[in-house]
Formats: C-alpha cells, sequence, structure tokens
C-alpha cells in the first residue's frame, strides 16, 4: 500500500514523497529495503534529510479502561544533504536494519491482524514533514514459526494478537512494547486454561518465549494467571523435536501451581531436546488479563490457521489497516 501526498509543510508546489519498500517481507532483526522517490516541486528545495520512522498501533491499558495509539519504534536517517532542482526525479535507495523484536504481522501469508507501518519524514528548508506511510510486513523468524507450527500441531487454536504497551518484567525486552498472541487452548487443556497468551523476545543471540496461562477458577476457587518463560537459540532449529519441546513447556505451565515469586523448577521437555532455561514467576507489569475477543478456527499441523483474526475476517482486518493510514494522514494534515 502506497500513499503520495503534498508536503504539508510547505504547501501547493512543494516537493512529492512516494516511498515503495521491496516486496518481499522482512523477518525480525532482517534488512528492510526499497526507495525513496522524490519529485522536486514548482523551485529548487534544499533536502536536508530524508528519514524513516518505524510506527505501531499500540493498545495501553490505564485505569480508564483501554485506548489505542501510535507509537514509533525505531528511526533511520537513509538520505539528505542535496538540492532537489524545480521538477526533478530522484529516488534514494535505502537498506535498514529492523529491530529483533519487531512484531510478526503474518502466518503463513495470512494476516494476523497487527498493523505496522513505515514513516517517511522529510526536512526541508527546515521545515520537516510526515509525507508518506507504508504498511510493513513481518513474517515469523524460523524459531518463532516452528513454535507456532508446534502449537498448531498440538491442537492450540488462534483467537488474536495485538500489541500491548508495558514491559514484561525481568525480561530482556527493549521496545516500549510487546505482541502478545492469544491462543485457544487443545482439547487436553481445555478444562484447565481459558486461554494462552504467548510472548516473543528475539535477540541476536536467541530469544525468549513468555507463556501466561489464564486459568479457570473452580468452586470457591478465583482463576489466576500463570507465567513461564524459556530461552531457545536460533540454531539447530530444525533438529529440535518441537511438538515435545513446546507440549512440555504447556504442561509446566498448566502445573505451575507456586505463586509468581516462587519459580519452580524446569523440567526438559521431550527427549532431552528441551531449550528452556527456566523461568520466573513475575507477572507482566501493567498487565490485566481478561477474555479475549474473537474466534477459534481450526488448528492443524501445518500451524495455527488464521481464518478469523480477532474476531474479524480478513477483509475487515485490511479495513481496520486502511483506517490507520488514512487516519495517521489526516492527523498529520490536521
Amino acid at each position: 500500500m502506497v500513499f503520495k501526498r503534498l508536503l504539508g509543510a510547505l504547501g501547493v508546489g512543494g516537493p512529492t514523497v512516494d516511498t515503495v519498500l521491496d516486496p518481499a517481507s522482512v523477518r525480525p532483526g532482517g534488512t528492510l529495503s526499497g526507495q525513496v522517490h522524490l519529485v522536486g516541486g514548482k523551485a529548487d528545495f534544499e533536502i536536508e534529510h530524508i528519514t524513516l520512522e518505524l510506527v505501531a498501533r499500540v493498545e495501553a491499558e490505564h485505569e480508564g479502561g483501554e485506548s489505542e495509539g501510535v507509537v514509533a519504534f525505531d528511526r533511520f536517517t537513509v538520505g539528505g544533504g542535496f538540492r532537489l532542482a524545480e521538477g526533478e526525479r530522484r529516488s534514494v535507495p535505502f537498506s535498514v536494519i529492523v529491530p529483533w523484536e519487531t512484531p510478526v504481522t503474518e502466518l503463513h501469508g495470512q494476516s494476523l491482524g497487527v498493523v505496522l507501518g513505515v514513516r517517511t519524514e522529510l526536512s526541508v528548508a527546515g521545515a520537516k514533514d510526515k509525507g508518506d506511510l507504508d504498511r510493513l510486513n513481518v513474517s515469523p523468524l524460523p524459531v518463532q514459526e516452528a513454535v507456532l507450527e508446534a502449537l498448531g500441531g498440538l491442537g492450540f487454536g488462534f483467537r488474536s494478537t495485538d500489541l500491548e504497551y508495558g514491559r514484561i518484567g525481568g525480561s530482556g525486552q527493549r521496545l516500549p512494547f510487546y505482541q502478545e498472541i492469544e491462543l485457544l487452548p487443545s482439547p487436553q487443556y481445555a478444562q484447565q486454561v481459558n486461554e494462552i497468551e504467548l510472548t516473543f523476545l528475539a535477540n541476536p543471540g536467541g530469544m525468549e518465549v513468555v507463556l501466561e496461562a489464564d486459568k479457570r477458577g473452580g468452586f470457591l476457587s478465583p482463576g489466576q494467571d500463570a507465567l513461564t518463560r524459556f530461552t531457545v537459540s536460533h540454531e539447530g532449529v530444525r533438529q529440535q523435536d518441537w511438538p515435545s519441546i513446546v507440549d512440555g513447556w504447556i504442561r509446566q505451565l498448566v502445573e505451575h501451581r507456586a505463586s509468581y515469586g516462587s519459580p519452580a523448577p524446569f523440567v526438559p521437555a521431550g527427549h532431552g531436546h528441551g531449550s528452556g532455561h527456566g523461568h520466573d514467576g513475575q507477572h507482566r507489569d501493567g498487565h490485566r488479563s481478561g477474555p479475549g475477543m474473537g474466534t477459534a478456527v481450526a488448528a492443524g499441523a501445518a500451524g495455527l490457521a488464521v481464518g478469523v483474526v480477532g474476531g474479524m475476517v480478513a477483509g475487515e482486518v485490511v479495513d481496520e489497516a486502511g483506517d490507520f493510514f488514512e487516519g495517521d494522514g489526516e492527523e498529520e494534515e490536521g
């Protein structure tokens, strides 16, 4: 999706900017490439800098309820320091590395409903304008895909995913928000938990996998949350028995009845191939568990199916993404 706009700060006759991202989706920690196309206005302009800003639609919980906002989570200067002549056409290629914790927006080519964008900012003769906004598609890392496929094969269903503002206590999280993937439990665990929430926190050396269970409460026994975390490597993904590893994680999560401050010992999953290195029981900062919205879809061995995302069919997800971009543009113009 590409948007062209006149630079509002310069008015009619100013240069236009059109950023085109390479068609292939990027992975967390991977390279995002493309070109910024400029067309000169009705006079010469000094282009001081061209900056790309990664933005996300993020939810924030507070005492008054819940709200949404746009959060910028990285910036890159990709060009500048030249004169753009009247009517001149110029393209500025770029190649930047996105953060390792960049949220995943698609799985097997299907949208998860998370909205990310690349916003282009031009600084021209002292005036700045965010003149272009493009959707950013992010596919999972091999280890993320392996975990999700294992969950699908174990019978877990995709419910929804969103971006939560805040930090997970005790983790190595760097971004001001984290991605939360809500899963419906497999039949084996349906009587014990309402849902399981999954968060990936990737870094160059590996990845933290954070699992949280929203437990069912029994008679005179209120429900509670339990949280565990594991560390996995980016190496040797294909050599691991992921169904056994992930099943071991889930069993430990569900069986965890200790208080948040008293972590249970880690038991390697499967046949000695467990990649986890223990967990702490600290609850996610600022996070409140509650019933997720949306409808479960069948999950097969190929991975979690995404026919329904957060209660919206795929077409409605696209509409929501469009509203995000159009609303941002109108906000800038205002």
